[in-house]
């Protein structure tokens, strides 16, 4: 009952306040209450039992958000897909699930039918397009016009209401099973941290992928706030800068890469960005060099780091806008993810599960009612992940004096070479520092000498030009010689990336150890 008490709220209190705008569409909160309520008895007269999976593939919509809800409402458990695997990928997800359901937009509707087909357990699917409705499949907006309005399933807040499958650069996914208490924690957590909330008239832009825990936190926390969710379909540069200034965007949430491709569009005006007063990122490490000139280029904007994975609901820690400065007392912080939030204990820890001290290096795990139920059908994975009460996050950093948690690695990709621990993140850091630099990214290659070296994969801004040695040159003034990159390649086309907009290390990596004796992934 937890997670969707604060749409019944909403209604209640603020029921004539915009809830959500998806392109000229708007809803109040009294709308979007009843369309939940209506969808969710639709849901369940069409066969939807407690605890039956329902799942999704779809770009972001105001649909989308009423399916988070009208799933849970119905006492179901939602299954977003990643709108970035193949067919293969998502019939995986959708077997391993269980999923007895899909919802479907235009834009996966052949994906929709094909997996349809090939799935034995899928009953039906929800057409949630704004065509004709396929043959076939059941139209979402005659469902929610055709049943009454219904009180919410009653559950328990430890009950799962949602399986997210990892989409991570390394490893087979995995389905991270969430329940309404831990997503409520993390949303409320978040809610004390952020300054969306406070505001006259928050209204905050939704364009990071909603099957991701990212954007559906903040998504989940925005509802708690009664704020304005304006959702657009994916990140489009043009897109997102009209709808910033057509609708007076004040907050949004935008991963590092969705920065870096913000500030090198030619669409890019500081001018349209006047009613934008935070940009929240996260989902990924972001380079030192992007967020510098971020803080340059859009002066008036307040930058938030959330930092976190799906397994904690997925916030681990904030890094406030006061935090985010170069020169005065708050100064030295902004290399950090910041400090736990509000439900959350962080500890650094060695293999054997010993709290280190500060500043010692070690894996970051983290408790509190945010920590994941366990990953579905995975009880060994599971018993790895969360020891005794401990999520181990697979992240390598350490915690200052002062509680800041600052990140070197993921411990996969940690470089071991010459015996030497090089991180990668540290490393791509330095050169993204250099002026002509856009983007970068840093893997450990096969070295007969050192075991792995460091090799640095940059893509330059357009117009610019470099060479090995200038950038190498560059980094000394940074980083250890030792952490130096060995070799640097320069590529024109993108990076190959993860439906969070996460650099595909591992796809990066594979080349150069296709006929190595061991392989690091």
């Amino acid at each position: 009952m937890i997670f969707t008490q604060a749409i019944e709220r909403n209604a209640q209190v603020n029921g004539k306040r915009t809830a959500t705008i998806f392109g000229d569409r708007r809803r109040t909160w009294s709308d979007v209450a009843e369309r939940i309520a209506r969808l969710a008895n639709a849901l369940q007269q069409k066969g939807i039992n407690p605890g039956d999976r329902v799942a999704i593939l779809a770009l972001n919509s105001d649909r989308y958000l009423e399916y988070y809800y009208a799933v849970v409402w119905a006492g179901a458990v939602m299954v977003p897909l990643n709108v970035r695997w193949s067919i293969k990928e998502n019939q995986y997800a959708l077997e391993d699930s269980g999923a007895v359901a899909l919802f479907v937009d235009d834009t996966f509707l052949e994906m929709g039918v094909e997996l349809t087909a090939l799935s034995n357990k899928i009953s039906y699917s929800i057409y949630m397009g704004e065509q004709q409705t396929p043959e076939g499949m059941l139209s979402y907006e005659a469902l929610v016009n055709e049943y009454h309005a219904i009180e919410p399933y009653l559950r328990s807040d430890d009950e799962m209401i949602g399986i997210f499958y990892t989409g991570g650069t390394t490893g087979f996914p995995k389905g991270v099973m969430l329940s309404g208490n831990n997503v409520w924690s993390s949303a409320m957590g978040v809610m004390a941290d952020f300054g969306i909330y406070s505001r006259q008239s928050p209204n905050v832009l939704v364009a990071a992928p909603m099957f991701h825990g990212a954007a559906g936190a903040l998504c989940w926390s925005s509802v708690i706030g009664s704020v304005t969710l304006d959702i657009v379909p994916a990140f489009d540069v043009k897109k997102v800068i009209e709808t910033i200034e057509k609708d007076k965007v004040t907050d949004t949430l935008l991963v590092p890469t969705m920065i870096s491709m913000l500030m090198t569009d030619p669409a890019f005006d500081t001018s349209k960005l006047s009613s934008l007063k935070q940009i929240i990122y996260g989902a990924s490490p972001m380079p030192e060099g992007t967020l510098l000139e971020a803080m340059e280029k859009m002066p008036n904007v307040e930058f938030m780091q959330a930092y976190g994975q799906t397994e904690l609901s997925p916030v681990c820690s904030i890094l406030s806008p006061k935090h985010h400065v170069l020169e005065g007392e708050n100064a030295g912080k902004i290399r950090s993810a910041g400090r736990a939030n509000f439900t959350v204990t962080v500890a650094i820890k060695d293999a054997n599960g010993k709290t280190l001290a500060a500043n010692e290096i070690g894996e970051i795990c983290a408790k509190g009612p945010n920590v994941m139920m366990g990953y579905w059908n995975n009880p060994e994975q599971t018993a790895s992940a969360i020891k005794d009460g401990w999520l181990y996050t697979g992240d390598a950093g350490y915690i200052d004096e002062d509680g800041f948690i600052f990140l070197v690695d993921r411990v996969k990709d940690m470089i071991i070479s010459g015996g030497e621990n090089i991180f990668s993140a540290e490393v791509e850091s330095a050169v993204s520092l250099h002026p002509a630099v856009q983007e970068v990214a840093v893997v450990g290659i096969p070295s007969a000498e050192w075991g792995e070296s460091v090799h640095a994969i940059i893509r330059l801004k357009e117009g610019q030009s470099c060479d090995d040695s200038k950038v190498i040159e560059f980094c000394r003034e940074h980083i250890a010689g030792y952490k130096l990159p060995r070799s640097i390649e320069f590529r024109e086309q993108p990076f190959p990336m993860t439906g969070a907009n996460k650099i595909q290390k591992n796809a990066l990596r594979e080349p150069y150890w296709e006929n190595a004796d061991r392989k690091i992934n």
